[in-house]
């Protein structure tokens, strides 16, 4: 039996200790090197295990022009989407979340896993603000994702490049 879904308040609440966790953790990370890497390694970890409807977690990095895989947890990934197509691309693209209930009747869908039923994809930035790369995440069931998952994935996504 699956657990019950949370409520709308919950989920909101959950992503807040979720954020604050990731901020007391890269704090530790000033002392040796502000490194993205790590921060996502750690971002993934945290959100796939305290997340249940989350399937796939993870990171593409903008690298020459590709969406190269990087950290992530889940099944066996992609590990280049090349443009223009697929959810991450139009995030890059439209420099904006993007929410798909059902990822079968999104055009252009790429799909790493046949499992994957819906996704949500948000843009990573540097400081500067330009899109740098986006975290991905997907589920293995239907219309998954609210804006409450945007609003919340956005704050994470916000605490990459430090």
């Amino acid at each position: 039996m699956s657990p019950a879904q949370p409520t709308a308040d919950q989920l909101a609440a959950r992503y807040q200790r979720i954020a604050a966790q990731l901020e007391e953790l890269f704090d530790g990370y000033q002392d040796t090197a502000n490194d993205e890497i790590a921060r996502m390694a750690t971002a993934c970890a945290v959100l796939h295990h305290k997340m249940p409807h989350f399937f796939w977690t993870g990171f593409y990095r903008l690298l020459k022009g590709e969406l190269v895989v990087g950290p992530y947890q889940g099944p066996l990934a992609c590990a280049v989407l090349k443009a223009p197509e697929g959810v991450c691309w139009q995030c890059v693209r439209d420099r904006r979340a993007i929410i798909v209930p059902d990822v079968h009747q999104f055009a252009g869908h790429v799909a790493c896993d046949e499992r994957s039923k819906s996704e949500i994809v948000v843009p990573v930035r540097e400081p500067a603000g330009n899109v740098v790369g986006v975290l991905d995440v997907d589920a293995d069931r239907l219309d998954a994702f609210s804006e409450v998952d945007r609003e919340g994935l956005e704050a994470i996504a916000a605490l990459i490049s430090g």
